[in-house]
């Protein structure tokens, strides 16, 4: 799609939001702070009503600030419970924007959805400005699902948006029909797309009621539709359609906008067709890897997020007891324990100045922190072609490491060959000592494959103790001929690896199984799925790669 129609799009859609933005849900806009998206939020305080509020949320707001809650110093002054609205019931009728939506925290952003899904005392519609950079940073998925409007503006610059002059939707109130063709195109589409959400497909069949009201219809067209496949349903594509229809019939329908009834071609391949030609040309070949499971994740990679009394990002406050390091929170404790000052003053002091507070009322802040994250390399150290292997496991601890000293993130190497598996490095973030280990590793022997994932569940289990996050990449060709007591079986040296591998999944680490075979091996690929692993076949593999399929793989 060009910039103009991108641009023509992103100006109807809040044209339409701002008339019912309960309706609609919202808006999630996907571009960085400029003259494009400012000039956009102008377009959408412009369109609102006059009476409808516009709220911003910043992406630490507090549960109080958002639900409301006791307003302590208004009851300190009047001696009475005063309670201050939260943002939620402010904008009730109106619109709440969130910048730097991609930073809002999960719990927070279960806030808004449930509060969308019974708007019982407030309705509002909720404008999400995604800021993130590449694909794996973006805001909450939940929330993403109740919004119907997906608009990216980062690839559009203040030239474009001046072709297109806004105008306001008078067809606010007209009753459009939808028939149940449409209905059924729109769910075929979102399955030929990868959607398994059913919020999507009926958020696009209210945008295209409001589309065909917007031109003055009383019936739901192919021309409304293919408009919302563009903005509700393409958006949210997560692979490519099995069937690849035209997409230059659908461009041209788009840029026309003549409508296809009458026409023998089918419904659903129109509406897929709109959605491969709303998608950008560089976007074509991340869906192509996602569908076959190739995608990458970005690089850099952070440990689990645990709960901590003592430091990291502060996540709100909760009852607890004053230890040692732990952090008083003064205004949540004041405001738990002012309910109950009626009950606890006796009747001759009931206007006593005093505060009285419990045990039960302290609250301590909490904090969230990342953990360290400790890379455990398990390399089949047997046979002449491991050798070859070693040299490129020695290169991806080696880039690793760089990225490691920056975190202060951990790299271990656990080399098994002949009867035994050794851990040659401890975990370290040292570049000069990971060196001087890797160069003196050694190579040959049988494979005694059992032992070492054995090692390296020992170590990972060592690491979580200590706060870390531990990630395992075995890296084997899967020939396992060695059983633990020595004996030369192939048969029970496999039988061996697959117990250990059942004992790895059931710890609950992250794994990644590198087949280091010239063609893949059947008994590897099925070790990691009893392991609940992540397969890579890589018989040409070298450090780089390797280095980057490490940090793909998900912290569980």
């Amino acid at each position: 799609m060009t910039a103009a129609g991108a641009w023509a799009d992103a100006v109807r859609a809040v044209l339409l939001f701002c008339t019912h933005p309960f309706w609609f849900g919202g808006i999630a806009v996907r571009a960085s702070a400029g003259p494009v998206r400012d000039r956009w939020l102008g377009l959408l305080q412009s369109a609102l009503p006059p009476d409808a509020p516009l709220r911003r949320v910043p992406p630490n707001v507090t549960d109080d600030r958002l639900l409301g809650a006791i307003d302590l110093a208004a009851t300190l002054q009047t001696g009475r419970h005063t309670y201050q609205r939260g943002l939620l019931a402010e904008s009730d009728r109106g619109v709440l924007v969130l910048p730097m939506a991609e930073r809002l925290l999960p719990a927070t952003a279960a806030r808004f959805c449930r509060a969308m899904d019974e708007a019982e005392s407030c309705r509002f519609g909720v404008v999400a400005l995604d800021e993130g950079i590449g694909a794996e940073e973006h805001a909450p998925s939940s929330l993403l699902d109740r919004l119907a409007f997906h608009i990216a503006l980062d690839q559009l610059t203040v030239r474009d948006t001046e072709i297109h002059e806004p105008a306001q939707w008078s067809s606010a109130g007209q009753c459009v029909v939808a028939p149940d063709a449409a209905l059924d195109a729109l769910c075929s589409t979102a399955a030929a797309l990868g959607i398994g959400s059913a919020r999507a497909p009926l958020l696009a069949i209210r945008v295209a009621r409001a589309a065909a009201a917007d031109a003055g219809r009383t019936t739901v067209t192919d021309t409304d539709l293919a408009f919302a496949v563009r903005l509700v349903l393409a958006p949210r594509a997560l692979c490519l359609p099995t069937s690849a229809p035209d997409a230059d019939t659908a461009r041209e329908l788009a840029d026309s906008g003549e409508d296809t009834a009458g026409t023998e071609r089918p419904l659903e391949d129109v509406l897929v067709a709109a959605a491969k030609a709303a998608l950008p040309p560089d976007i074509l070949p991340r869906l192509g890897a996602v569908a076959r499971g190739t995608g990458q994740r970005a690089t850099g990679r952070a440990g689990k997020a645990r709960s901590s009394s003592l430091r990291g990002r502060r996540v709100g406050s909760g009852p607890g007891a004053l230890k040692a390091g732990a952090r008083l929170d003064l205004l949540e404790t004041l405001k738990a324990a002012l309910p109950w000052q009626r009950l606890r003053h006796p009747p001759a002091f009931q206007q006593a100045p005093r505060i009285l507070v419990r045990r039960d009322d302290f609250r301590v802040i909490r904090f969230r922190q990342r953990s360290q994250t400790t890379t455990v390399f398990a390399v089949d150290a047997s046979g002449s072609s491991a050798l070859h292997r070693l040299a490129e496991a020695k290169g991806a601890v080696e880039l690793l490491l760089d990225d490691c000293y920056v975190r202060r993130d951990q790299v271990a190497l656990i080399g098994f060959r002949g009867l035994e598996a050794v851990v040659l490095l401890p975990p370290t973030g040292s570049l000069l000592r990971a060196r001087r280990c890797l160069a003196g590793l050694p190579g040959g022997g049988a494979t005694p494959l059992a032992a070492g994932i054995d090692s390296a569940a020992a170590l990972a289990v060592a690491e979580s103790a200590k706060g870390r996050t531990p990630v395992i990449a075995l890296l084997t060709d899967g020939r396992a001929n060695v059983t633990r007591n020595g004996s030369s079986s192939r048969r029970e040296g496999e039988a061996e690896a697959m117990e250990s591998g059942r004992r790895l999944r059931q710890a609950g680490h992250a794994v990644l199984l590198v087949d280091t075979s010239p063609r893949p091996n059947p008994f590897a690929r099925s070790l990691a799925d009893e392991m609940h692993a992540r397969y890579l076949p890589l018989p040409y593999a070298d450090a780089a790669s390797l280095s980057r399929a490490i940090r793909a793989v998900p912290v569980m």
